[in-house]
């Protein structure tokens, strides 16, 4: 899909106080390991619910005219996990890929990975690259994928891009600017979100878009992932509707 670069604060401030709806919503998908616990499973029969949250999750989100979707799916620091969990989501990821790819793609959406690749598995940087490819001209939902994310690795990985082409000639120390910053990061060209849901009662980004992050409304709720349905997900889009977002300024009600 097209998304405009961001823009500047004032005008985007001024456009959500007409649509209340958020542009870009981003998930940290929290609580499938302590939901299996709880109910005496595997914790692998939490991330297998946890997919079928998602589905639900990305089909509600094209119906009610959410623009972007970003799951943080598999963080860099959940490789210290056990090997035996990590291989099950390996296999989940590859299961996801190859049983809802065609359907994401018959209903218009375009996936976007983010997210180091160096020294990705061959198999599943391959698999994550066909389900750009195959999805690059599509223009309805765009789904994007966090996987092997660190938000601090992707700021790293941006500095020393930018770094690189200060030290060949190709830009200014001066050049370096917020814009130049974002413009290097993995989220180039995408919106800010507007909106991040946690689910499972914990607060806080765990690494996850601390760049992107600075003006995004929070929204903390207990229920754990696999109970995530449609009406939890209205209730955040109803929560975020109901807030006032002044980007650092003040609002007419202040004067």
């Amino acid at each position: 899909m097209s998304v405009s670069p961001d823009r500047d604060l004032q005008a985007q401030a001024t456009d959500d106080t007409v649509a209340k709806l958020p542009r870009h919503v981003a998930f940290i998908m929290d609580g499938n390991g302590r939901w299996a616990t709880a109910r005496g499973l595997p914790r692998t029969e939490g991330h297998r619910q946890g997919l079928e949250t998602l589905r639900k999750i990305i089909r509600h989100a094209g119906k009610v005219g959410v623009e972007v979707v970003t799951i943080y799916s598999f963080s860099s620091e959940n490789w210290s996990r056990p090997e035996t969990e990590v291989s099950f989501l390996m296999g989940l990821l590859r299961r996801f890929v190859q049983r809802d790819l065609s359907e994401l793609h018959e209903a218009n959406v375009r996936i976007r990975i983010i997210g180091g690749r160096k020294d990705l598995d061959k198999g599943i940087l391959t698999l994550l690259q066909e389900a750009e490819e195959l999805t690059r001209d599509n223009s309805g939902l765009e789904l994007v994928v966090a996987f092997n994310y660190g938000s601090r690795d992707e700021i790293v990985r941006a500095a020393q891009a930018l770094s690189e082409k200060v030290a060949a000639g190709e830009m200014r120390p001066e050049d370096v600017t917020e814009s130049a910053i974002a413009g290097a990061l993995d989220t180039s060209g995408l919106p800010d979100p507007d909106l991040i849901i946690r689910t499972s009662g914990e607060m806080r980004l765990s690494n996850f878009l601390l760049w992107q992050a600075a003006y995004s409304e929070f929204y903390f709720c207990d229920q754990l992932w696999p109970d995530f349905d449609e009406a939890a997900f209205d209730q955040a889009l109803d929560c975020f509707g109901a807030r006032e977002r002044r980007y650092g300024g003040l609002s007419a009600k202040t004067f």
